[in-house]
């Protein structure tokens, strides 16, 4: 397993990070913690989670479930627990039974990060995360009704100021070790930079946003802002919700997967995103790859990236996850999906 190390930080976490949205709906307890020993085993040392997972579906009924599940494990390992924790604070919108879908401010964070540390069953979270703005985001195929220009330049910056106070709070309490944000733009993640070095305030140390070859916003904007200002990018939905896999090829929909839930996977299934999808699958066929190392090892290898984010609804995708850390792409591979963004640059 590679290491990368956490943005003006001393912490190394490894180029794979486990994800947990499925756990407690997909994913028994039991299941959840074999994932997690046996990602442990590959050399994985860190969880990603939220205080409104899991997801798969989402609902009033089990919001907060994916925190105790993993808990219970924390609890179990005691000592010998070698995994640090990324959580987040749900932002304002279609959760209202969540902190009575109040915006994220110092009230929020402190009824969120309480929530969290009980459920987790520790004293400090590793890495605590913004789930999305209050001021709305372009992220979640968002971007056709996503207005910057409704923005009060000045409330923004108060309240990036105010949370960030929030924040110094609970990092000199214990509670929190590093800061991050998630579904943000670049100007939002500059705002934040900027802000903690006005104030000697908590920097942000990594940006959670999507990232895959479907998705490669990443690549136009905030990958810059990563090489000049040391913020990593934790990429979430790196397989765009299992499309790159190829589990779904040919119109299959396997028992239990995600499909049977979402039949569209949140916008990325679609007449205009299946060309670029066949195109990428096709590549690893050609090459004898499984289609989800293809697609991992790519997320990995980017030089902003600090971890990519896996999920796995069974062992079998599990270790097939894991196994993308031991593959290199050759440059015709490189050329290849090169030739294909420059086709399909927008797919979902």
């Amino acid at each position: 397993m590679k290491y990368n190390k956490l943005a003006n930080t001393d912490v190394d976490i490894s180029a794979i990070c486990l994800g947990s949205m499925t756990w407690g709906t997909q994913n028994t307890e039991a299941e959840a913690h074999q994932q997690i020993d046996f990602a442990a085993e590959r050399g994985v040392n860190i969880i990603d989670t939220a205080e409104m997972y899991p997801t798969t579906p989402l609902s009033e009924a089990t919001w907060g479930r994916t925190e105790e599940i993993i808990g219970s494990w924390i609890k179990k390992a005691g000592s010998n627990r070698n995994m640090l924790v990324a959580t987040k604070v749900t932002g304002v919108g279609n959760q209202p039974y969540i902190h009575e879908g109040m915006p994220i401010c110092p009230k929020k964070i402190r009824l969120a990060l309480e929530g969290s540390l009980k459920r987790l069953q520790t004293d400090c979270i590793d890495l605590y995360q913004l789930h999305w703005p209050n001021r709305g985001s372009y992220h979640f195929r968002q971007f056709s009704t996503y207005d910057a220009c409704g923005h009060n330049k000045s409330e923004t910056i108060d309240h990036i100021r105010e949370v960030l106070f929030c924040l110094q709070k609970f990092v000199d309490e214990g509670k929190i070790r590093y800061v991050g944000l998630s579904n943000e733009s670049c100007w939002g993640v500059m705002q934040f930079l900027q802000t903690a070095k006005d104030n000697s305030l908590p920097r942000v140390v990594s940006v959670q946003n999507e990232y895959s070859l479907l998705c490669r916003l990443y690549d136009l904007d905030l990958a810059e802002l990563s090489h000049h200002e040391n913020v990593g990018l934790l990429a979430f939905s790196p397989l765009a919700a299992g499309l790159l896999s190829g589990k779904y090829a040919d119109g299959n929909i396997p028992e239990g997967s995600r499909r049977t839930l979402i039949n569209d996977l949140s916008g990325r299934l679609s007449e205009r995103s299946e060309p670029a999808l066949n195109a990428y699958l096709e590549i690893a066929r050609k090459h004898n790859l499984p289609a989800a190392q293809l697609a991992l090892a790519f997320c990995m290898e980017r030089p902003f990236m600090v971890s990519t984010i896996i999920g796995a609804t069974t062992m079998e995708q599990l270790e097939v996850n894991l196994g993308a850390a031991e593959v290199s792409l050759t440059d015709e591979i490189r050329k290849e999906i090169a030739a294909i963004y420059r086709k399909y640059p927008v797919p979902m």
